[in-house]
C-alpha cells in the first residue's frame, strides 16, 4: 500500500461542480441571445447544441440578421 495518494490528497484537481456548470450553460446562453437569436429558440436547445453554435458566432449572427430582416 502507497502512502503516495494519502499524503498528497490536498493536491488534487478540484472536481466540476453542477453549480459551476450552470453558471457556465446561463453565460452561454445568455451570449446567444446577444448575437441576435431569438430568446425563445435559444431556451428550447440543448447545452450541446448551444456549445455548438458558440464555435461560430459570426454565421450565428449573420443567420440571426437574416431572420430579422425576413
Amino acid at each position: 500500500m502507497s502512502c503516495k495518494e494519502h499524503r498528497n490528497k490536498n493536491l488534487r484537481r478540484p472536481t466540476k461542480g453542477p453549480v459551476e456548470r450552470k453558471r457556465r450553460e446561463k453565460t452561454q446562453r445568455k451570449r446567444l441571445v446577444t448575437l441576435g437569436m431569438d430568446e425563445a429558440s435559444v431556451l428550447k436547445l440543448n447545452s450541446k447544441e448551444v456549445r455548438t453554435l458558440l464555435r461560430r458566432p459570426l454565421k450565428v449572427k449573420a443567420k440571426a440578421m437574416a431572420a430579422s430582416a425576413a
